[in-house]
């Protein structure tokens, strides 16, 4: 399915004051709205990715996948501030202001409604994926049957900030800014296990690594496909993701989640640790906890589709 976008004429105003004026959403979906509008899988992208979720999740989400277009309704949002279809920073009132996880919560209500969607089967995300979800379920708690929520957090923490405010800083610099921003990404995207096995020279060198010409393949790579504002932006919105805050707190915003809930936690992932996904079944009512072995770090929940598969069919029969 090709990339549609829904017009307003509607400016959204931001939790932190500013304004999007005349929102846009791109989205795609896949498969058909049965009769009784229960077959909805609703996916929540990550910072850089589209909505166009059988792209870039293919493996869990597409034909002959476990969540396939013939028996569901799936759903994908690009999220406002990306350069994917939606409302890029541009059309905020500020190119500066600040948009959260939970105006993206928000914007997928609209889109929703537009959608004629009543309930979602399952929602699910990673990665900033994972926030949005929860908050969008802390919000419309009788909204969502079931909930997924794959290496996220229910509060962003001071090393996820330090690693984006080293990112914005790379992007202060206009020559390959974009480029080394996510170069330092990478590094917590992967980790010491996750290089050592993919790019360790064969032979002796004295320069010209495989980790060198990989870093820069990665920051090259994004710097073609994605908008410097953009990516500014979606980090700000990372950072300030805390569904504590005006809630009195984290286990209080958490127990009001009625969905029932799988956490999957990513065993070598050093920008999402498990402690964080542990906090999340610790407070989320009705929650199952697994976490998944693997060497792709965070990357791993784009990667081990089949092991989140596994999961989500064992615990949500999907």
């Amino acid at each position: 399915m090709s990339l549609r976008t829904l017009v307003t004429d509607t400016d959204l105003p931001l939790e932190s004051g500013g304004v999007v004026h005349k929102l846009q959403i791109g989205y795609h979906t896949n498969g058909t709205l049965n009769t009784a509008k229960d077959n909805v899988v609703w996916v929540c992208h990550a910072l850089t990715a589209n909505s166009d979720v059988a792209d870039w999740w293919n493996g869990l989400i597409g034909d002959g996948c476990m969540i396939n277009p013939e028996k569901y309704f799936i759903v994908c949002a690009n999220i406002i501030g990306s350069c994917y279809g939606s409302s890029e920073p541009s059309s905020f009132d500020n190119i500066k202001s600040v948009v959260t996880i939970r105006d993206f919560a928000k914007a997928h209500k609209i889109l929703a409604k537009h959608l004629g969607v009543a309930k979602i089967k399952l929602c699910l995300g990673g990665s900033l994926g994972g926030m949005q979800v929860m908050e969008w379920a802390i919000d419309s708690p009788d909204f969502f049957e079931s909930i997924a929520l794959i290496a996220t957090s229910p509060k962003h923490s001071p090393w996820g900030i330090a690693f984006n405010e080293a990112q914005r800083m790379a992007l202060e610099h206009p020559e390959n800014g974009l480029e080394t921003a996510r170069a330092i990404a990478m590094l917590s995207y992967r980790n010491y296990e996750t290089f050592h096995q993919t790019q360790t020279d064969e032979e002796h060198k004295t320069d010209n690594y495989l980790a060198s010409s990989y870093m820069r393949y990665q920051g090259k790579k994004l710097a073609n496909r994605f908008s410097k504002d953009s990516y500014y932006t979606l980090s700000k919105a990372m950072d300030s993701h805390d569904v504590g805050r005006g809630r009195d707190g984290i286990q209080n915003a958490l127990s009001k989640i009625k969905a029932k809930t799988v956490v999957i936690g990513i065993s070598s992932d050093i920008l999402f640790p498990v402690s964080e996904q542990k906090t999340l079944n610790e407070y989320i009512p009705q929650s199952k906890f697994y976490v998944i072995d693997s060497v792709y770090g965070h990357d791993g929940f784009l990667i081990e589709t089949e092991k989140i598969g596994e999961i989500l069919n064992k615990e949500l029969a999907i």
